[in-house]
């Protein structure tokens, strides 16, 4: 019996364009979130705590909010034919991201890709900011590593893994699986650390790496 593939995609900075959600953050946190990223660059929180306490000075509604990821979110070029490809040849893909689920599917389903497996932080809107928490595929709260532990997930069920992503968050998990496609600072770490990889300018470039692995 033939393998299952799932190709395990990061969100901001692989699939867009920018960090969607720090363009949520600049336009409507009310505070200093950049002292809390500070915080989370520098290993000081875990990436749970900085998603916690920085949306958390975001009072807007979901409405106001999807409205801006509308109309200055950017996908990256290519993911029309990725998606597709990924369905001709029966490869599973699954976004699993740092971010936050409600603006991961209102950009991707504005887009026409609402059908897509989505795994991210649930975010809760309250009258006190948003409530954004990390679940594992059991509904305990993680604080950390986030990614890794679907990726081991899907090893463990018995996938081929294959990774895209963009940045030092992605490291943990990209290195668990059986191929990584990188760029920005996550190809930065592969080409230093001189490991295999795959580089990608926009999502055509994984389309053609996929066929070199077939």
């Amino acid at each position: 019996m033939k393998t299952k593939t799932l190709l395990q995609c990061d969100f901001d900075g692989t699939i867009t364009e920018g960090d969607i959600s720090f363009l949520i953050l600049e336009n409507y946190a009310r505070g200093d979130w950049q002292a809390i990223l500070r915080d989370y660059q520098e290993g000081r929180i875990p990436v749970g705590d900085f998603n916690s306490r920085a949306f958390a000075l975001v009072k807007e509604d979901r409405k106001t909010l999807e409205k801006l990821v509308h109309q200055e979110g950017r996908l990256r070029p290519g993911l029309h034919e990725l998606v597709e490809y990924c369905r001709e040849h029966d490869i599973i893909m699954t976004v699993v991201s740092n971010g936050l689920d409600f603006y991961i599917k209102a950009l991707l389903g504005h887009n026409g890709y609402g059908h897509l497996d989505i795994i991210a932080a649930r975010t809760v809107f309250t009258s006190d900011g948003m409530d954004a928490r990390y679940f594992d595929h059991h509904g305990r709260e993680l604080l950390h590593e986030f990614k890794a532990c679907y990726t081991q997930q899907f090893i463990d069920q018995g996938f081929r893994v294959l990774y895209a992503g963009n940045g030092p968050s992605d490291i943990p998990a990209s290195r668990l699986a059986q191929h990584t496609f990188a760029t920005e600072s996550l190809l930065e770490h592969y080409r230093r650390e001189n490991l295999p990889h795959t580089p990608f300018t926009d999502l055509h470039d994984i389309v053609a790496g996929l066929k070199e692995l077939d």
